[in-house]
């Protein structure tokens, strides 16, 4: 009772935000109901007086709302799935998952860009965009406005891919009787669900290939979610580490451990085995909507927590990170699918 005393206020502030942005991102795909979100919330924040009232609830949904999200998000894999289609496709996964880590590394250092956003960017950049920025945010210990900050980056260079690759797919000479060397490419090279979904989509509807395109860009996109699991947790031993020696005493790794990722992965075995055993996938649904209101409900108060006017002061470096993982990316893609044969 006192829980929902303390939090209330701010947890109805960031539904009330956060079903009309659910609603217009339905409406309009291919910018999403997350970034929709973060923009009222900036917006509405400029015009909160009472904010302490609000404070705890908003902080609530920022944090613990968002770990349930990529819970959620477990019930969407079905791991044998996933793991036919990386035999063909991992080899470019990994390869675009280390250039864009590596790259986020190099300019972190380099641009004296802070870490906490060079790993948002890279990890949202090489595995799933706003999905991998929610799961790594709680690990690093990263404040809601260098989330926000990644989330805008990756989201425009998500709508310019969403764009540009059915274009560069055509003059590239990407086979139009098989979706599969454009499905690898969009599930490989964009980052964010709703940008492949429309990339692949484009593709499926100009050469009349119903959804082949799509649905190898899906599970191609769901393959490289998997890497979130890894990447966290290396990611909170990489943190331990270096808290001890700031402080000179034992941290404990159990201490930051994301445990709410071992909860993603029960998801995706429930999923896989409940599958297996003849379970429609379509019984999931419900929980992967829900993951995806959750995502909105704490991008809501992600924007709330954020300063607009400082997100635009401070932009350039991070735009310019994100164009060089998002190139990097695409490059790489482009390179082994050639090698590979694959278009």
């Amino acid at each position: 009772m006192n829980i929902i005393k303390k939090n209330g206020p701010g947890l109805v502030l960031c539904i009330i935000l956060a079903i009309p942005s659910w609603l217009l991102g339905k409406a309009f795909p291919i910018i999403g109901g997350p970034i929709i979100a973060i923009i009222v919330g900036m917006i509405i924040a400029l015009f909160i007086k009472d904010r302490g009232r609000y404070e705890t609830g908003i902080r609530f949904t920022s944090k613990k709302i968002l770990q349930y999200a990529v819970i959620l998000l477990g019930f969407g894999l079905d791991l044998s799935v996933i793991l036919e289609t990386g035999k063909q496709s991992l080899p470019i996964i990994l390869c675009t998952i280390t250039t864009s880590l590596v790259i986020a590394y190099t300019l972190h250092k380099v641009m004296h860009i802070p870490a906490n956003i060079s790993t948002l960017i890279g990890v949202g950049s090489s595995i799933c965009g706003g999905s991998a920025i929610a799961a790594t945010a709680p690990v690093i210990d990263a404040d809601d406005e260098e989330v926000a900050q990644a989330i805008s980056v990756i989201f425009f260079f998500n709508v310019i891919a969403a764009i540009l690759f059915p274009v560069l797919g055509t003059w590239l000479g990407f086979s139009h009787t098989t979706g599969n060397g454009f499905g690898i490419f969009a599930g490989t090279a964009i980052n964010d669900t709703s940008s492949v979904t429309a990339a692949a989509s484009t593709w499926d509807s100009m050469y009349d290939l119903g959804s082949a395109t799509l649905d190898k860009a899906v599970t191609v996109k769901l393959t490289r979610t998997l890497a979130i699991i890894p990447i966290t947790l290396v990611l909170a031993f990489i943190r331990s580490k270096r808290e001890r020696k700031i402080i000179e005493q034992k941290i404990s790794f159990k201490k930051i451990f994301p445990f709410f990722i071992l909860y993603f992965i029960l998801a995706s075995v429930i999923t896989t085995i409940a599958t297996s055993f003849g379970v429609a996938s379509s019984t999931f649904t419900p929980f992967k909507e829900l993951s995806k209101f959750f995502i909105i409900l704490a991008m809501a108060a992600i924007g709330l927590n954020t300063d607009i006017i400082k997100l635009i002061k401070t932009g350039g470096k991070p735009i310019i990170l994100g164009f060089s993982c998002w190139l990097g990316i695409t490059l790489v893609s482009l390179t082994l699918q050639h090698l590979l044969n694959f278009w």
